[in-house]
C-alpha cells in the first residue's frame, strides 16, 4: 500500500474503532464500526485516480447489518388491564396466548408502569423515567413544567432508533399517544410522530383510545379511511397490517431482523367487542366483584404468581356489596364485565394470530417476544357505576346515567352504538390482590402489571417465574442487550442521556439473581411512591372516581411497607420504622428533582384547557379560525376551543338546490355539534353525549344558488358545562332559534375531528346522516369562520 492512500486508511480506522461490526476496506484491511454514535457514517476512500472506469477497482458498498445473530423484536402493550385480570396470572380471563407464551418462556411477576398510558409508553421506548422525558402524564392534560410539558426531547431517543440506525426494519402498529396534542395537524411538525421516532412503518391511532368501529387511522403521518368491512374491528385490522408488513419485510429482507410495537387500543375503553366474543363470557361473573377477587387470590397462590405468605388486600371502602345490590344493578354490571372479557379475550386471540405468522415465517426461535399485560393497572375512569359513554366521566359527570338509561341500552353494550367502561369495583377486582387501579402510583394495583418473556434460542428456563424486581423502563435495556448493541452516546448529533433502566436478561435463566433494580420512584397526579431495595414509602393522594384530592400535598398521609415480606401492601409499618420512612421520602425528594417531578400537578379535569394547563395551544390566543371546503380530520386539541363560551360560525357557500350535508362539525355521534343542511334546510345539532340532543332548524329550504348562514350561539355563563341560545340566520335574516340546555365541558372525543364538507368517523347528527358518506355537503363551502369572544384582561 502506497503511503498516500495509508494514511487517510489509518485515520478512518482510527475514528471508528469501537463496537461489534467488522467491515472491509478497499484493500481488504478490517476496520471498526462504531455503534455508540449514530447513524453510523460509512468509512471514506482515497480519491480515485484511475480516469477509466473498465480499468479501476471499485470500493466495497458500505452495508449496515446488525450484529450477527441478532434476534426479531416484538413487543406487545395491552392498555389498561390489571395484574389479575387474565389467566396468565390467575385472573378469571382466559388468555391462551398469553399462556403459551408463558408457558414457553418466563413470567415476571414483580414488573411495574408508570400507572397511566403516555408515561408509561414513554418510559417503555426511551428506556428512561418518564418525568425525565417530559412525560409527566398522559399528553391532553400536559402543563407548562418541565418534566409535565409532552414535548419528549432530542437526548433521549426510543431504542427504536436505535435498532433502525443498525439495522433493523421497524413498525408500530396500534396505540402512540405519544405526540404533543398541537403537533397533530396537517402542520405539523412530525418530529414526534412514530416515523420520526425511529419507526419505518406507522399503522394506528395517534391519541389515547378510538373508537374500535370507527377510528381515526394514521399511516405514517396520512390520515386513511377505515377499510370498508361490516365485520370491521381496529385490532383484527391493525393485526391483518403487521402480519403482512412482517410476512412482506422477510420476503424482501428475509435475513434482516424486525422490530415490531404492536399496541392495540384494547383494552382502553370504549369497550368494543364483537358479539360473538361477549357472548363467551355469558354468566360466568355472577358471583359479582368481591367472589371474582377471592378466586383469582387463590389461583394466583397456587400458580405461584404471589408468594404463598402474601394477602388479599382490601377493597377499597367505596366499593359496593354485591349482594346488597338489586336485581337490576347485577344485571347491569355482569353486563359489563362479560364484555370487558370479550374485548381481551378477542384482543389476546390476535395477538395468537401474530404469533402464529411469527411461527409460520420460521423465526419465533430468534424472535424476543415480550409481551406486556397493561400499560398500567386496570381503569377505575367508569366510576363507581360505569357508563354507557365513558365521554361522561370523561368530563367530570358522573350524575348524567342511571342503571335503568344503562340497561335500557343493553343490546348495544359493547356494540358501534355505544362507548363504554366498566364499573370500577371490576377494575379493583382485575387488579387483585391488590387493593388501587390505573392512576394510583402509590399501589401495585396501578403499577404492577403481568409481562411473559419468550425467546427460545436466547432463554434455556421454560414455564417458570421470576421475582426479580423491574420497571418497564428496563425493557430498553433488554431489548439492546438480546441485541448485542450498545446504548448509544450520540443521536444525530445530540449527546444522549444514559438509560435509567437495566436490562433484565441476568434474570432469564437464574432465578436467585440477585436484583438489579434496585431503586424507583412514581408519581401520577400527587399519588406517589418511592421504592428502594426492597421497602417502599407511598401517598394515596387522589383517587380516580373521587374527582379531588383525599388531601393537600402539605398534609399527605406517608405509608411504608417491607415488600419483600408484603407482596400486597396490606402491613403499614410507618409508625414502626419513622427512620425508615424517613429515609425513603429524603429519597424522593431527591429523585423528584433529579427526574422534574416537581411541582405535582393534581388539578384533573382543568387540565384538559391548554390556557389553564399551560401547555402550548395550536390556535394560541386567536378568537377566530377561517377554513374551506374539504379541510377535514382536524383533532379536537388544533381547532379553536369553543367550549364554555359563545360562539358564532358563518359559512359562505354555493347550493345546487334541496342541499344536503355538513358545513361544519365537531366530535361524533357521543358527543359534539354539527351546522348541516338537509332538504335545502340549514340546521345546527348540539349531540350532549348521545344522551341529549337538541336541533334548531329552519322551516323552509334556501332556494338561492349560493347563501351565508350564520349559527350565533350565546353562552348562559355561569360556570362550566352550561346551556345556551343557539339561532340561525340566513343572509342575514333570523330563521331559527332554540335552546341548548347543556353543553360538554372538557372534551368531545379523542379521535372523533372537525371537519368542513363532511362528518368523518361517526356523524354528529346521527338522526339525520348514517355515516361519512352520507354526511358529504352536497353544495361546496367556499369558506366558514368559526369566532369566539375574546378573553377579558
Amino acid at each position: 500500500m502506497k503511503m498516500k492512500t495509508l494514511i487517510p486508511f489509518l485515520a478512518v480506522a482510527a475514528l471508528l474503532v469501537c463496537n461489534n461490526q467488522s467491515a472491509t476496506a478497499q484493500d481488504g484491511a478490517q476496520y471498526k464500526m462504531d455503534r455508540t454514535v449514530l447513524p453510523i457514517q460509512p468509512p471514506t476512500y482515497p480519491p480515485i485516480t484511475v480516469m477509466d472506469a473498465r480499468d479501476a477497482k471499485k470500493p466495497p458498498m458500505f452495508e449496515l447489518k446488525p450484529p450477527e445473530g441478532a434476534p426479531n423484536v416484538v413487543l406487545v402493550l395491552i392498555d389498561d388491564i390489571g395484574f389479575g385480570a387474565t389467566s396468565t396470572f390467575g385472573g378469571p380471563i382466559p388468555t391462551p396466548t398469553f399462556d403459551r407464551l408463558a408457558e414457553g418462556g418466563l413470567r415476571f411477576n414483580r414488573f411495574h408502569t408508570t400507572a397511566l398510558c403516555s408515561p408509561t409508553r414513554a418510559s417503555l421506548l426511551s428506556g428512561r423515567n418518564h418525568h425525565e422525558v417530559n412525560v409527566g402524564s398522559v399528553m391532553e392534560v400536559a402543563t407548562g413544567f418541565p418534566g409535565n410539558q409532552g414535548e419528549r426531547p432530542n437526548d433521549a431517543k426510543y431504542f427504536a432508533e436505535t435498532l433502525r440506525h443498525n439495522g433493523y426494519s421497524t413498525a408500530a402498529f396500534g396505540k402512540w399517544h405519544e405526540t404533543p396534542t398541537w403537533e397533530v395537524s396537517v402542520s405539523g411538525p412530525y418530529f414526534r410522530w412514530p416515523t420520526h421516532s425511529g419507526f419505518d412503518k406507522f399503522y394506528g391511532f395517534i391519541g389515547g383510545e378510538t373508537n374500535q368501529w370507527d377510528p381515526t387511522i394514521y399511516d405514517g403521518v396520512t390520515k386513511v379511511e377505515k377499510k370498508d368491512d361490516p365485520d370491521y374491528h381496529f385490532t383484527t385490522d391493525m393485526t391483518d397490517e403487521a402480519v403482512n408488513w412482517m410476512k412482506f419485510q422477510k420476503a424482501m429482507t428475509p435475513d434482516k431482523p424486525f422490530f415490531v410495537y404492536y399496541a392495540p387500543g384494547a383494552t382502553h375503553a370504549p369497550h368494543h367487542a364483537p358479539k360473538e366474543w361477549i357472548a363467551k363470557f355469558k354468566d360466568k361473573f355472577d358471583s359479582g366483584w368481591l367472589k371474582m377477587r377471592e378466586e383469582t387470590f387463590a389461583r394466583q397462590r397456587k400458580l405461584g404468581i404471589i408468594p404463598a405468605n402474601a394477602k388479599l388486600a382490601p377493597m377499597p371502602t367505596d366499593i359496593m356489596d354485591w349482594e346488597k345490590l338489586s336485581d337490576k344493578e347485577r344485571e347491569l354490571y355482569t353486563l359489563q364485565i362479560e364484555t370487558f372479557a370479550g374485548f381481551t379475550g378477542q384482543t389476546d386471540h390476535e395477538v395468537g394470530r401474530l404469533v402464529d405468522a411469527i411461527d409460520e415465517l420460521g423465526v419465533i426461535d430468534n424472535t424476543l417476544f415480550i409481551y406486556i399485560m397493561g400499560d398500567n393497572g386496570s381503569s377505575a375512569e367508569g366510576g363507581l357505576t360505569g357508563t354507557f359513554n365513558e365521554l361522561v366521566h370523561l368530563n367530570g359527570i358522573f350524575d348524567a346515567e342511571t342503571t335503568d338509561s344503562m340497561l335500557a341500552r343493553a343490546k348495544d353494550w359493547g356494540g358501534p352504538n355505544s362507548f363504554p367502561h366498566y364499573s370500577a369495583a371490576w377494575a379493583v377486582a382485575t387488579d387483585a390482590p391488590f387493593t388501587w387501579t390505573k392512576q394510583m402510583a402509590a399501589d401495585f394495583g396501578g403499577t404492577r402489571n403481568g409481562m411473559v418473556m419468550h425467546w427460545p434460542k436466547g432463554i434455556q428456563s421454560k414455564g417458570e417465574v421470576r421475582s426479580q424486581w423491574h420497571h418497564v423502563n428496563d425493557v430498553a435495556a433488554t431489548v439492546l442487550e438480546a441485541a448485542k448493541l450498545p446504548q448509544p452516546t450520540m443521536v444525530n448529533g445530540v449527546q444522549q442521556k444514559p438509560l435509567s433502566g437495566v436490562s433484565m436478561l441476568y434474570a432469564a435463566n437464574d432465578a436467585k439473581a440477585k436484583d438489579r433494580h434496585t431503586k424507583q420512584y412514581f408519581e401520577m397526579f400527587g399519588n406517589r411512591a418511592m421504592y428502594n431495595d426492597g421497602w417502599m414509602a407511598r401517598v394515596v393522594h387522589t383517587v380516580p372516581w373521587v374527582g379531588k384530592p383525599e388531601r393537600t400535598f402539605q398534609n399527605d398521609i406517608w405509608e411504608l411497607y417491607n415488600i419483600d415480606e408484603d407482596f400486597s401492601l396490606t402491613n403499614d409499618l410507618a409508625a414502626k420504622h419513622p427512620d425508615k420512612l424517613k429515609e425513603l421520602q429524603d429519597l424522593f425528594e431527591k429523585e423528584a428533582i433529579a427526574n422534574s417531578v416537581y411541582p405535582l400537578d393534581d388539578r384533573l379535569y382543568e387540565r384538559f384547557n391548554a390556557a389553564i394547563a399551560g401547555r402550548p395551544d395550536l390556535m394560541g390566543t386567536r378568537t377566530s379560525l377561517t377554513l374551506s371546503h374539504g379541510m377535514t380530520g382536524i383533532l379536537e386539541n388544533t381547532f379553536i376551543n369553543e367550549k364554555n363560551t359563545s360562539k358564532t360560525i358563518v359559512a359562505n357557500v354555493d347550493l345546487k338546490g334541496n342541499d344536503r350535508g355538513v358545513i361544519l362539525c365537531q366530535g361524533g355521534k357521543f358527543g359534539g355539534w354539527a351546522l348541516y343542511m338537509d332538504k335545502g334546510k340549514p340546521a345546527y345539532t348540539y349531540n350532549w353525549f348521545g344522551l341529549d340532543s337538541y336541533t334548531i332548524t329552519s322551516p323552509k329550504a334556501i332556494d338561492k344558488k349560493s347563501a351565508e348562514i350564520k349559527l350565533v350561539f350565546k353562552y348562559d355563563g355561569g360556570g362550566n358545562g352550561k346551556g345556551g341560545q343557539a339561532t340561525l340566520y340566513v343572509d342575514g335574516e333570523k330563521v331559527a332559534d332554540g335552546r341548548v340546555e347543556k353543553t360538554e365541558p372538557a372534551v368531545y372525543s379523542a379521535d372523533e375531528t372537525a371537519d368542513v364538507g363532511q362528518d368523518d368517523a361517526t356523524p354528529v347528527a346521527d338522526k339525520v346522516f348514517k355515516d361519512v358518506e352520507d354526511s358529504k355537503f352536497t353544495g361546496h363551502v367556499n369558506d366558514v369562520t368559526i369566532s369566539i369572544p375574546a378573553k377579558k384582561k
